[in-house]
């Protein structure tokens, strides 16, 4: 214990530590870690299951169909028959899910997804979310808020879902060209109601 002691004083003594003691790549190797994706697990257990199970441990919360209550405590996710849990809305606030863990989305009950102050979701997650044919029939709303790596690029990717009713934009300074990203969806999804609010 002494010893300990001695050697943690040394080091608080010293302007720069040795190593590199930045915390964010520590926090992005753990998050990188939490958003694995376990193709066995999936298979085991379900698509709802697996997803669930990761949205949850990166501090995301689902709802399932028929239930009024989110589902945010990982240690109380529901168990019973694999197929009776099918998630219908995602709220992924203040989240760490991340482009490497959207293989656990080939979801197919999937009816709204809020991301907000996700600071992973990238302009790629965007896109990939949007490729995925389960969700490009499921979606029918979708908020982004806050999320600073989303860009033009990004948001006009999801005008691939084809049944996508309501898009609220809100606090994105990666988006440059508003004007644009209207007219994409004007000509893709007419029936589109599009919320900006941007700066």
């Amino acid at each position: 214990m002494m010893l300990f002691g001695t050697i943690s004083q040394r080091l608080c003594g010293l302007k720069k530590l040795p190593w590199s003691c930045d915390s964010r790549h520590f926090w992005g190797w753990l998050n990188a870690v939490f958003n694995k994706v376990d193709h066995e697990r999936i298979r085991d257990v379900g698509p709802d299951r697996a997803a669930s199970e990761w949205l949850l441990r990166c501090g995301a919360m689902v709802r399932y169909q028929g239930q009024e209550r989110w589902q945010k405590d990982y240690n109380h996710l529901p168990t019973g028959p694999l197929d009776k849990y099918k998630i219908q809305a995602i709220d992924a606030t203040d989240s760490c899910i991340m482009n490497i863990g959207f293989d656990h989305m080939g979801l197919r009950h999937v009816e709204k997804i809020r991301l907000c102050k996700c600071h992973y979701i990238e302009d790629a997650c965007l896109e990939r979310l949007s490729q995925l044919e389960n969700l490009q029939k499921s979606v029918l709303e979708m908020e982004i808020i806050s999320c600073g790596n989303v860009t033009d690029k990004g948001v006009a990717a999801l005008h691939r879902l084809r049944n996508l009713k309501y898009l609220l934009l809100s606090d994105l300074p990666g988006i440059r060209e508003k004007e644009n990203l209207v007219q994409v969806f004007k000509t893709t999804l007419p029936s589109l109601e599009l919320k900006l609010d941007l700066k």
